[in-house]
């Protein structure tokens, strides 16, 4: 049930808003004191406060609800309050507005003004408790996964990815190849990082192989070396990429790009463990896990002729697909933060807030790289201590997304000054007409000197 707290020390004022909000079927919880009205907010769930600024007789000087209100907010950051007073100090509320109070009423109160902005404030509290619910609950998780799995650094705070990390660290502990799938730059190494790890070999060699970046007679010799002689250039002989991973894990990247007769080598590999050198006859033997990832379409390949079927199931023992960023906008903002954090230890940097919304609007089709580069860039651009829209040089649809998000333009003083009208003087209505949140409202009433009854 909808629930407001009144702390006033008169219960006449306690018994007049049980009254009126008794007939919108709203709970009214009442504490005489600031003690009083502390400890009913350890005890209950309530979603709106409506606090007095005095306490004590003959005092009206307003600073014990400016302390109560600061203790309010301290224990209960998101919980809206209406500040509540026969005694109107315009500073005081202005202060108060600026750090967060829902709103700013004098005694005698108007039933109406004060009913919509209780109803509208409960709505929001509702919705904000929820949003924060989900946050708690994937925090939760996250600290839940962090205390199971070394997770290498690993920042995200999607649903999505805790279910890769879940997986990846479930399947880390069995000796068995892992398939990671998923779009370029999503992060596919930092994953098989995570399984190694998690290994029974992550004390051993974390050896990585990119079979895209190499030419197709040259991959051969990297993944299992060559003797001297063994093709042009060739003047000494090498170690290739298993000879250097046994006793840990081999990443093979791009595995869709091997070619024919290097999938049939590592086909014999991965099931016996044997393989020759270029060049060489004797066979050597290693111990070494198998991870592979690609962003090809492998069973497309395989009807193609152009991956090894047996060699697929081999590798794909265990799969693992990635999504990409685009589809967890929730792991955008906690990268962003990272990478800036990377790029200016100092501190000196900060995303405002339309850059922002700009970074979580956009698709990012080059996903975590991609994001990346455009912090690194903005980092460069950016003048001030502030990145704005500008700074990350993303399409104008990420722009003007993130533009409509935040209202559309800027309200002006007739637009304000016509949406108060409407509202009644309810600040918190007046600010959810207009796409504003209410510190936003607050700062614009600042700024053009408009003042409220």
């Amino acid at each position: 049930m909808r629930t407001v707290l009144v702390i006033d020390d008169n219960p006449a004022v306690a018994t007049a808003l049980d009254l009126l909000f008794g007939l919108r079927e709203i709970r009214v919880l009442t504490a005489q004191s600031p003690e009083e009205g502390l400890s009913a907010l350890e005890r209950e769930d309530v979603g709106l406060v409506i606090q007095d600024m005095n306490f004590t007789a003959d005092t009206t000087s307003g600073e014990e609800g400016v302390a109560l209100f600061r203790d309010i907010r301290a224990r209960h950051p998101d919980l809206p309050i209406i500040l509540l007073t026969a005694w109107t100090h315009l500073d005081i509320a202005v202060d108060l507005a600026k750090a967060g109070a829902a709103d700013y009423l004098a005694k005698p109160w108007d039933d109406q003004k004060l009913l919509a902005s209780v109803e509208n404030l409960l709505e929001l509290s509702a919705s904000t408790r929820e949003v924060a619910r989900l946050h708690d609950q994937r925090r939760r998780a996250q600290r839940e996964l962090e205390s199971r799995y070394d997770l290498r650094g690993l920042v995200f705070a999607s649903d999505a990815m805790a279910r890769v990390i879940e997986l990846a660290g479930q399947v880390a502990r069995a000796d068995v190849p892992v398939l990671i799938t998923g779009p370029n730059g999503a992060g596919k190494e930092k994953i098989a990082e995570l399984v190694q790890a998690n290994s029974a070999v992550k004390n051993g060699p974390f050896v990585t192989l990119n079979c895209g970046a190499l030419p197709s007679e040259l991959i051969e010799a990297e993944l299992f070396g060559a003797d001297a002689g063994a093709y042009t250039g060739a003047s000494k002989a090498r170690e290739g990429k298993f000879e250097a991973a046994d006793g840990g894990t081999l990443f093979l990247d791009e595995i869709g790009n091997l070619p024919l007769a290097g999938q049939m080598k590592l086909l014999r590999v991965l099931e016996t463990g044997r393989f020759e050198r270029l060049g060489s006859n004797r066979e050597r033997q290693v111990k070494v896990r198998v991870i592979s990832a690609t962003n090809a379409d492998l069973p497309a390949m395989i009807r193609d002729g152009r991956f090894r079927e047996d060699l697929y199931y081999r590798l794909n023992t265990i799969q693992i697909h990635l999504p990409p960023l685009g589809e967890r906008p929730d792991d955008v903002l906690p990268l962003a933060r990272k990478f800036l954090r990377e790029m200016a230890p100092d501190g000196g940097k900060r995303l405002g807030e339309d850059a922002e919304r700009a970074l979580v609007a956009h698709p990012w089709p080059g996903n975590v790289r991609e994001l990346r580069n455009t912090l690194q860039r903005a980092v460069l651009l950016a003048r001030g201590d502030s990145i704005a829209v500008a700074d990350l040089g993303l399409p104008a649809a990420s722009a003007s997304a993130a533009h409509a998000s935040s209202g559309g333009d800027e309200p002006d003083r007739a637009a304000i000054e016509a949406a108060l009208e409407r509202a009644g003087g309810v600040l918190a209505q007046a600010a959810s007409e207009l796409g504003l949140s209410r510190q936003a409202l607050y700062r614009r009433l600042d700024r053009l000197g408009i003042k409220r009854d």
